[in-house]
Formats: C-alpha cells, sequence, structure tokens
C-alpha cells in the first residue's frame, strides 16, 4: 500500500514536472492498463455466461449411491464450449429457509468436477455429504451447488 501510495505520488510530481514527457507516456500506460482490464472482463463475462448454461443438480439418495457417498450429482453442459474443470461448495438448506446449514471446515470434501466435459453432455457421480450442523438429518434437507468456479476451452 505504501509503495503504491509513493508511485502515485511520483508520478503527479513527474506529471506536473515535466508534463511534456510525461503525459504521453501516462497516456500510453493509462491505454495499456485499459486494454489488459478490458481483457480480463471480458474473460470474467464469458465464463460466468458458459457457468450460467451448466445444470448441476444434487439430490441425497442413498438407495442410488454407496453409504459414504450419499448424494447424486448430475451435471449437464449446456453451453457450446467443452467444460474442462469445474469446482464448487456445497450448501444444505431446509426447505423454504435461506439459512446454509452445511459447515465450512477445513477438512470439509472438496467438490470438483469431471474433467473434459464436451457441450451437450452429462455426468453422474456420488459425492461425500459436508458436514452438516448438529441436529439435522441429510434426508431433511435440499442441496445445492455453490460458488461454481470453471474454465471451459476456447
Amino acid at each position: 500500500m505504501l509503495i503504491g501510495a509513493l508511485l502515485l505520488l511520483t508520478w503527479f510530481i513527474l506529471l506536473i514536472r515535466y508534463p511534456g514527457k510525461a503525459l504521453p507516456i501516462s497516456m500510453a500506460a493509462l491505454l495499456g492498463l485499459g486494454l489488459v482490464a478490458s481483457w480480463v472482463l471480458w474473460q470474467e463475462s464469458r465464463e460466468s455466461r458458459h457457468l450460467a448454461h451448466l445444470q448441476l443438480r444434487l439430490a441425497y439418495d442413498p438407495q442410488r449411491c454407496p453409504a459414504n457417498r450419499p448424494l447424486a450429482l448430475e451435471l449437464t453442459n449446456g453451453s457450446d464450449a467443452a467444460l474442462q474443470e469445474l469446482r464448487w461448495q456445497v450448501a444444505a438448506y431446509r426447505p423454504g429457509e435461506s439459512v446454509n446449514l452445511a459447515r465450512q471446515l477445513y477438512e470439509s470434501p472438496r467438490y470438483s468436477g469431471p474433467g473434459e466435459l464436451l457441450p451437450g453432455a452429462s455426468w453422474q457421480d456420488c459425492l461425500p455429504l459436508p458436514t452438516l450442523r448438529s441436529g439435522y438429518r441429510a434426508s431433511t434437507l435440499e442441496f445445492r451447488a455453490e460458488r461454481l468456479q470453471g474454465s471451459f476451452a476456447d
């Protein structure tokens, strides 16, 4: 923080003292910074647009899944790009409520996707339950994927 303030103060002094030399360099630097910022924003909007087309459904299903991984997952890639990587967190809610009952601990399970998933393809798996607050049973809760982070092929 101190270095940034010092650089900003130095730039401002140079701009006032030598405007003929500092102004063109400052404009070129601002143009370069603007180009980099616009490219980053474009990439983020592209990723969020692709993530919005993913359909990820979670359900507690101990009949279909093993006992140590009773959370059934179905992921469908509805975007027009191949999914390369996907990470998310699982939240648990009582029906009709908005309080997350899954505890986010350091040793909580980490959830990640199938790797390469082509457009229109589906993937099914069974996942371990997140650590729930005491007093709640998984069979009475709704599970949702939150904080999706992913990357897609160009």
